[in-house]
């Protein structure tokens, strides 16, 4: 099997383009890999990153936690760190659900149902998009990974968008293209001057 190693994929892209598959297990003489239900990922392109432990620590901390600075002026100019911290990639389930239900449990974007859904932030997340209703819209895990960190304008206007859309009914294509009007007030509730590691 052709290895690859953690400088050939962006470490950002771990939790982001790139999620969770599948695992792989073993003992007892075996060894077996599970897939994630309705992931369409082609294995005929397995490859093995053998990592350090070091390694691992960075690679797990980037699939749960974004590690953040929040930076500002002091009143001299310079600028300076005032928070460090880590942050969940976790949504209050509170939330979660009740954007489940305002889009009546339906993917926003390919209008599937009765599949596990996830939330997707209209403006990103890791741009410092505020994990508020208005931000947020259903979407399948698919979806969700398809679209990645492309920004809303650009998702909407993609051929995988449009593809994915086609049996959308109009109502909801017509809301989806009415969310950009909603992105200048988003942005203004942005967290502002993060940087993540």
């Amino acid at each position: 099997m052709e290895e690859i190693s953690l400088n050939d994929i962006n470490l950002l892209d771990i939790g982001n383009e790139i999620q969770l598959g599948g695992t792989i297990w073993t003992g007892k003489g075996l060894a077996f890999i599970t897939l994630v239900p309705d992931k369409e990922e082609d294995l005929t392109n397995l490859k093995l990153l053998p990592m350090s432990l070091e390694d691992w620590e960075k690679f797990l901390r980037q699939t749960d936690l974004l590690e953040t600075e929040i930076l500002e002026q002091d009143p001299s100019g310079k600028i300076v760190k005032a928070i460090y911290r880590k942050s969940q990639r976790q949504i209050d389930a509170y939330l979660q659900w009740a954007i489940f239900k305002k889009d009546n449990y339906t993917c926003r974007y390919c209008g599937r149902t009765g599949i596990p859904l996830t939330v997707d932030h209209i403006v990103l997340w890791e741009e410092g998009g505020p994990t508020i209703e208005l931000n947020l819209l259903s979407s399948c895990k698919q979806c969700n990974k398809d679209r990645g960190r492309m920004q809303f304008e650009d998702w909407l206007n993609s051929e995988d968008y449009k593809r994915k859309s086609q049996n959308l009914p109009l109502n909801i294509k017509v809301a989806n293209s009415q969310k950009l009007n909603d992105i200048p007030q988003i942005k203004t509730m942005l967290v502002k001057n993060i940087r993540s590691r």
